[in-house]
């Protein structure tokens, strides 16, 4: 779902940047007051996690598309909505700066889309409403912790990629690029992205019952009479899942599909596939066109010493292994520096008050 600079006027990216931001200086703010500095290796992790999950487009069954993780709801399961966003804000600035995914122009909407929705909207509305219930069985039971976190991961993963595919078509539209009628966007965007959530709802669910089996107190609103046992320690659960990323990344990313992903095959189709052409735009001459734009692109092709996940000019598959590895590297690094920061400036305000 990583936009283009193509699909957004100036004063449209400029508003999503305003809105993106505002989140992230609420977040910052809310890590330097609980000065998370404990969720360090938890947030440098499950950050790298779902940075190599982002490599691995998974087809669709049917439809010439294909999907990939998003991850807001996972790593705010895991880590609360302020941490968790700010770790997808880093994933997707460094997928924009140094592997040139995504526009530059467009990074405060593909913040907004992909990201304020899974750790705001799927949090306080999905996540942490359904792990407080006691609808799905006695409150004592890690059985239904699991239950809750398996719906929780669903309905929130499906939920939030459709808010974040209206989002998309919605912004398209106000940005006036005519070749994109709003209802028959919608009526792209919205069915293959509900495909695309249930397939990363239980990606997100395997991963937390994982979690919540290894160790429990890491799942954001477990109770305590359903944490159970722990079955690894703090420093195997951490270790299995930078390993998780490293192969991910690294290995798995090879055999990612190579169909377009949602919002490609909405705008392109897929027609030498034998599947439809959708909007059939143009891929190398759509949307709009900008000083703006032409600025932002200059500066990401100066940034982007890996350009979609390869080395420059090569087709080598170890251009894809590299890039999962050291993308992993840099988003785990930036979680820590961020979190560091966090627990920082949170002990000196606590010093000055």
């Amino acid at each position: 779902m990583h936009m283009a600079d193509a699909l957004l006027a100036p004063s449209v990216a400029a508003v999503m940047y305003a809105a993106s931001g505002t989140a992230v200086g609420i977040s910052v703010h809310r890590l330097i007051k609980d000065e998370e500095v404990s969720k360090l290796p938890t947030m440098a992790v499950t950050a790298a996690l779902v940075f190599a999950g982002q490599m691995i487009n998974y087809t669709i069954p049917g439809t010439g598309s294909s999907g990939h993780l998003c991850g807001g709801m996972l790593l705010s399961a895991l880590l609360g909505p302020y941490a968790g966003f700010l770790s997808m804000v880093v994933i997707l600035a460094i997928q924009c700066l140094f592997f040139a995914d995504g526009g530059l122009l467009a990074l405060g909407a593909n913040c907004w889309n992909m990201a304020f929705y899974g750790c705001f909207v799927g949090y306080f509305l999905i996540w942490r409403p359904i792990m407080r219930s006691g609808w799905f069985g006695k409150m004592n039971s890690r059985a239904a912790a699991r239950r809750k976190i398996i719906i929780a991961s669903i309905i929130g993963c499906v939920l939030t990629l459709q808010l974040g595919a209206f989002s998309v078509v919605l912004e398209t539209s106000l940005s006036g690029i005519t070749e994109l009628p709003f209802g028959a966007f919608c009526s792209l965007m919205l069915p293959i992205h509900l495909a695309i959530g249930l397939v990363e709802g239980a990606v997100t669910a395997a991963v937390l019952v994982f979690v919540c089996e290894s160790r429990p107190e890491l799942i954001q609103e477990i109770r305590p009479e359903e944490k159970g046992e722990n079955r690894f320690s703090l420093k195997t659960t951490v270790v299995i899942i930078a390993a998780a990323a490293a192969i991910v990344g690294g290995i798995f990313s090879l055999y990612a599909s190579s169909s377009p992903d949602g919002l490609e095959w909405a705008l392109f189709g897929n027609a030498e596939a034998g599947y439809s052409q959708n909007m059939a735009l143009d891929e190398e001459n759509f949307g709009v066109s900008s000083q703006a734009a032409d600025t932002a692109a200059s500066v990401q092709e100066k940034t982007a010493f890996l350009p979609d996940y390869a080395f420059k000019g090569s087709d080598s598959a170890a251009g894809t292994t590299v890039s999962g590895l050291v993308g992993s590297a840099m988003v785990a690094g930036a979680a820590v520096l961020i979190c560091l920061a966090g627990g920082f400036f949170g002990r000196r305000k606590k010093r000055t008050a």
